[in-house]
């Protein structure tokens, strides 16, 4: 009897036993389980985001080039050979405005893309292209920079246009001199007994200045 009763002990300590290990197990299991599938989630989340950021970054390149390329073939703009026949060529989605019949300047062009809207107020808009001839001769001209480079607003250096190597002017990059609130950079050349300004306001078109604009202008000094 007493050994029946010592089976029976050892026979429950064993079911026990299993019990708890199959519940171990099967918890193990689980847990590994759903760790998987976290890990798979989670992974599947890091692909879904490096798919998105791929793709906007096509569309972002995507966007610059057909911006780019929206820009050509060029468009020229020619002025009366008395004042040197300036040749001007800018992207075909810009349009612009060129006056005559200012009083201060013989010409006088303002350029920008979309549709040009106003002028009357250029004090509040940022052009991407402005050019006219100055009747003040280039020396006199220049000496009003004199006082904001002083102030190390604006620096100057020798600059000549790749297509008039011959005529050497300078770039001025910094403050406006009509405009203390804009930065802009700015061509200054001597054509004959005037001046010849070229610029473009803020930052956002300086480098179709510097590789479209510049390059592609031309006059008779």
């Amino acid at each position: 009897m007493k050994h029946n009763q010592n089976g029976s002990l050892v026979a429950t300590i064993a079911l026990v036993v299993s019990v708890l290990l199959v519940i171990l197990f099967a918890t193990l299991f689980i847990w590994a389980f759903e760790g998987r599938q976290s890990y798979k989630n989670n992974d599947q989340i890091l692909v879904n985001q490096a798919v998105a950021g791929a793709k906007a970054e096509q569309l972002k390149t995507d966007n610059a080039n057909f911006a780019f390329q929206s820009q050509f073939p060029l468009v020229t703009y020619t002025g009366p050979s008395q004042y040197g026949g300036i040749t001007i060529e800018y992207p075909k989605n810009w349009s612009g405005y060129v006056s005559s019949t200012n009083g201060n300047y013989p010409i006088d062009g303002y350029f920008s893309p979309g549709i040009l809207t106003t002028v009357s107020d250029s004090s509040m808009l940022n052009f991407a292209l402005r050019f006219r001839i100055n009747p003040s001769s280039y020396a006199s001209l220049l000496q009003q920079y004199d006082g904001l480079q002083q102030s190390n607003l604006v620096s100057i250096s020798a600059y000549s246009l790749p297509k008039v190597p011959s005529v050497v002017g300078v770039k001025i990059v910094g403050e406006m001199l009509e405009n203390g609130q804009k930065q802009s950079t700015e061509i200054i050349l001597p054509l004959r007994n005037e001046s010849l300004e070229i610029w473009t306001e803020g930052s956002q078109f300086l480098n179709t200045f510097n590789t479209e604009i510049l390059p592609n202008i031309s006059f008779s000094p």
